[in-house]
């Protein structure tokens, strides 16, 4: 893999890491609708305004009901339950629980279209389990009464990811960009019904507006027309390698701006949570390190 790539790399997990360090701080004022409403409405601008550049038109007419579905499950309602643990639970927790992702991919699709699971893909998912059980039953904030909804919700948030995953192997062939554009519009559609049943907890601080600010032009818009020159330098699979960068970058956030604490079973969860993760996926990171000449995308 080129240096140039692999440093892209780095930076597109900072800045999908930093979502939830962002997340954490808008989501006590603005609540979870407001919140993520601002989230998407910001991203779809922005895809809007890169679109614009690149001459690129959204077929949304044409495929509207597909748009509708990936932006339900690919972006409204997991991004509503993240913003909702993101109340209550640390930077560090979401972020590890995002990475789950792909474990909940791996089930739904032998559920689904009927993929099977290797010996080694249900150790893995086993051990990914391990990973959460070991992170929340040796951290204390994570284990009152107050925690067991937010931590539902964001399980339940990378449980919503797989399902995207899975649609998309079946859905319409659609370029990547489209299918994030018109994605952000649907989800902003989505979203826009709850904002008068779950109003505004108080009036964001300047700091808080920055960081919704951050979440959908940063880390949503920008974020994705980065993922797309990735795809497009190294190929889908390498690319696909950030998810397990990102973590990192959620500990590494959580503890330089909001303090958080490192303990050795966030380390050592996070640890079995990605060992699992790649056990599933079938991931290794030896083979990324040797993925020298660019893929085609």
């Amino acid at each position: 893999m080129p240096v140039a790539s692999f440093l892209q790399l780095l930076g597109l997990a900072a800045i999908w890491g930093g979502s939830f360090l962002f997340l954490r701080l808008a989501a006590h004022s603005f609540g979870p609708a407001y919140l993520i409403e601002a989230r998407v409405g910001f991203a779809a601008l922005s895809l809007l305004l890169i679109g614009i550049y690149l001459k690129k038109s959204l077929p949304f007419r044409q495929h509207w009901r597909h748009f509708m579905i990936l932006g339900l499950f690919n972006s409204a309602l997991p991004f509503l339950l993240f913003a909702y643990a993101a109340q209550v639970l640390n930077v560090s927790t979401l972020s590890i629980l995002n990475s789950t992702a792909p474990i909940w991919g791996a089930v739904i699709g032998y559920v689904w279209h009927k993929t099977p699971l290797s010996p080694k893909a249900i150790i893995g998912l086993l051990v990914g389990v391990l990973g959460v059980s070991v992170i929340v039953g040796l951290d204390r904030s994570l284990m009152g009464a107050e925690t067991a909804l937010p931590m539902v919700a964001a399980t339940l948030a990378a449980f919503s990811y797989g399902i995207a995953t899975n649609y998309t192997k079946n859905a319409p062939s659609i370029s990547s960009f489209d299918n994030a554009h018109g994605s952000m519009w649907a989800a902003a559609l989505w979203v826009l019904p709850l904002l008068p049943l779950m109003p505004m907890r108080a009036v964001p601080s300047g700091g808080e507006m920055l960081s919704v600010l951050a979440l959908g032009i940063l880390c949503t818009g920008l974020a994705y027309l980065l993922y797309f020159r990735l795809v497009k330098d190294i190929g889908p699979s390498p690319t696909l390698s950030v998810t397990f960068l990102i973590p990192g970058f959620g500990i590494l956030w959580g503890y330089l701006v909001l303090g958080e604490t490192i303990g050795l079973n966030t380390l050592l969860g996070t640890a079995l949570v990605l060992l699992g993760t790649m056990m599933v996926t079938g991931f290794s990171p030896l083979a990324l390190l040797r993925a020298r000449q660019p893929a085609a995308s």
